[in-house]
């Protein structure tokens, strides 16, 4: 923040600044000033050190900062937007200049994905303490604590993905919660149109990636694409929706304990939904539940 984020108001170096970068600050830093603001009041840290001589409060810090701790989400929902400004402007000389001035070996790049890591080293540490922790005092918080930070990471990753979805006209963030979001197998069976399909277990299934919110399920078509030197980025392409108002649901499909319907105004459309376990299945069926009733 102090060698990069406050430099793009310096006016020695101003003219430096890449014209794609112009008044983008927030887009590049997100929320960096907020989550900087949280820990260097240190009391979390206070919190946490506390702890040392009693290990079995370290989940009551977690659960007590669980609202404080959502400042990561907003964190890493910004983080692909952040990156593809990163990618356009990153070689310009004035990040070299910055990175000279503070003799740093990485470059800002490897400091913005920080926080990213810092989130997913919190259930490692979690994860350790409840290994040593079988059935003891507060083992039954620690399984709490990780929860949080787990649901903490879910949505993280859940809006990563959402932030990938191309092709959709409307809003998303009108939708309403994303709940669940994976890669299925779907067959179709509409009734209009062409000639009923009898027998669609002979038919090759589409991959579909789901996203189901509150007020909408899209179905997407997932593409990696290879950026200039850059991991494979996927997207979504928008494919269609159902209101989730006018949905109804078949928990088991004869033959195949994996699959479900989702189907649309009385069986008009019907999709035939496979899943990759048993296990997978079921959760999105409760969750599709909740929402209808």
């Amino acid at each position: 923040l102090q060698g990069y984020a406050s430099e793009m108001d310096n006016p020695n170096l101003v003219h430096l600044i890449p014209s794609a970068l112009q008044n983008k600050k927030e887009i590049l830093f997100g929320n960096l000033p907020e989550i900087y603001e949280f820990h260097n009041r240190q009391i979390f840290l206070k919190e946490i050190e506390n702890c040392i001589e009693n290990p079995d409060l370290l989940a009551r810090c977690f659960l007590k900062r669980k609202e404080d701790l959502q400042i990561y989400e907003k964190y890493c929902q910004n983080k692909p937007r952040s990156e593809a400004l990163w990618r356009q402007c990153g070689d310009s000389i004035f990040f070299q200049e910055c990175q000279r001035k503070l003799d740093h070996k990485l470059s800002l790049d490897a400091y913005l994905l920080k926080p990213v890591q810092r989130i997913t080293k919190y259930q490692l540490l979690l994860k350790e303490m409840l290994k040593c922790s079988k059935n003891s005092e507060g083992t039954a918080e620690l399984e709490e604590a990780l929860a949080t930070v787990l649901d903490i990471i879910k949505s993280v990753n859940d809006s990563m993905h959402q932030i990938a979805i191309t092709g959709y006209e409307g809003d998303v963030s009108e939708l309403g919660k994303l709940l669940m979001q994976g890669s299925f197998n779907v067959w179709t069976d509409h009734k209009k149109g062409h000639n009923k399909v009898k027998d669609l277990a002979r038919f090759k299934p589409m991959q579909r990636h789901l996203f189901l919110y509150t007020k909408m399920l899209l179905f997407c078509k997932k593409r990696e694409e290879n950026t200039d030197g850059h991991e494979k980025t996927a997207s979504y392409s928008f494919k269609n929706s159902l209101k989730m108002s006018t949905v109804g649901i078949t928990e088991n499909v004869k033959g195949d304990n994996k699959k479900f319907e989702i189907w649309y105004n009385g069986r008009e459309e019907v999709y035939i939904i496979q899943a990759s376990s048993v296990e997978l299945k079921n959760t999105w069926i409760s969750e599709i539940r909740k929402v209808l009733t």
